[in-house]
């Protein structure tokens, strides 16, 4: 008896003991694929080396840019995407090639009319590295570039790294899948609008599904995220892009982005862009906001100068999650003349040719959601095999 009382009592300590480490990892901050430079060191040294990054690309508090060059290794071009290289651009303002005024690095600008590197920017290297923060939204065009970027290596025969970092919108799946005929630069792969991947696990998707042009793959490598797992709350210390200034806003951007193909203000020319909805003379809600433009934010915003009438999200609790209920909503409350600014936006965003007419024949969000059931659960299915951390369900 005494025995067994022994025996029990050291496997509830070694229980214990267990679930104490166990609560301690879970405990710890996500450590990005960027904070582990011993991970990759060795990928890069003495190689000729491009990085595609932005103002989100830290090794702590240090650009990655500057960190590389600390660390001796040959940084011999940039590439700049949307919102540019430290981050200076407003959205969709196109990205002038320059020099980097503080290390003299030459930057390559690929959001203009090139999107893509071509062989001459990728003449002398021998490896990429991508690294900026995601949100997790198929129409976030940082995944789009990525997805150039991935293209051009394969042709080249160039190795990309990518630096994984955590996804603020990773707990779930959700919105429709996109329809292929609707790919474009807000939508280029078949997937929900939130996808539930890191940018990692989408960049293995991408090459595993053969989505790449001509069905090539790229020579990649993933340094993942330490401490993650797809369950785990991640607030990002800076913010994506300018008009996505915080969490809440972050959240907000998937239920909220629709709206763009609208004549309705998501906020943009104001302090809490993608946390307020408004339009002006909209009879329901009690805030009111004003947009103007905001330099290197926000330019020529919708109702520019005048007073729009909403709602106030920016104290939504839980966190929110994809939903249509907003958009539902301004639309029932507002003539079809006033609510639509572009049909083909809209599709090309929802990366969906039915939603459009659902919306207008009055159908409720459950039974549009439902209609999305079959493709959704087919790609939860295929999304198992490229995830790279536990996932939520």
């Amino acid at each position: 008896m005494k025995q067994l009382a022994s025996y029990i009592l050291t496997s509830l300590i070694l229980l214990l003991t267990i679930l104490g480490c166990s609560a301690n990892n879970l405990s710890e901050s996500p450590v990005p694929g960027a904070n582990q430079f011993k991970s990759y060191i060795n990928l890069l040294s003495n190689k000729n080396v491009a990085i595609m990054a932005n103002h989100t690309s830290l090794v702590d508090s240090v650009h990655l840019l500057d960190f590389l060059i600390s660390k001796n290794i040959k940084v011999k071009k940039v590439f700049a995407i949307e919102h540019g290289f430290r981050g200076e651009a407003a959205n969709g303002e196109e990205i002038n090639s320059s020099i980097d005024e503080k290390t003299g690095t030459p930057i390559v600008s690929l959001y203009g009319e090139k999107k893509k590197p071509s062989g001459d920017d990728l003449n002398n290297i021998d490896i990429v590295v991508f690294d900026m923060q995601d949100v997790g939204c198929r129409f976030y065009t940082y995944i789009s570039s990525m997805h150039l970027l991935m293209e051009a290596c394969a042709v080249n025969n160039i190795e990309l790294l990518v630096l994984d970092r955590p996804n603020p919108n990773g707990d779930y799946v959700a919105g429709p899948v996109l329809d292929p005929a609707l790919k474009s630069f807000v939508g280029m792969h078949p997937i929900p609008v939130v996808h539930g991947c890191t940018i990692g696990e989408l960049a293995l998707m991408i090459n595993g599904e053969g989505w790449l042009e001509n069905d090539r793959r790229c020579e990649l490598t993933v340094i993942t995220v330490e401490n993650y797992t797809h369950k785990t709350r991640y607030e990002p210390p800076i913010k994506p892009s300018p008009n996505l200034p915080n969490y809440q806003a972050i959240r907000l951007y998937p239920s909220l982005c629709f709206f763009e193909a609208t004549n309705v203000s998501i906020g943009r020319g104001t302090e809490f862009p993608f946390q307020i909805i408004g339009y002006p003379g909209f009879e329901t809600g009690n805030f009111t906001f004003t947009p103007h433009t905001i330099p290197g934010v926000s330019n020529q915003p919708v109702h520019e100068g005048e007073e729009c009438t909403g709602l106030d999200l920016r104290n939504e609790k839980p966190a929110p999650h994809f939903t249509l209920k907003y958009f539902l909503q301004f639309h029932k409350q507002m003539n079809d003349g006033d609510f639509w600014k572009s049909k083909r936006w809209f599709e090309l965003l929802s990366g969906n040719q039915t939603l459009y007419r659902q919306i207008n024949e009055g159908c409720d969000e459950g039974s549009i959601i439902q209609s999305w059931g079959a493709e959704i659960n087919k790609y939860k299915s295929m999304r198992k095999r490229y995830l790279l951390y536990p996932d939520f369900e």
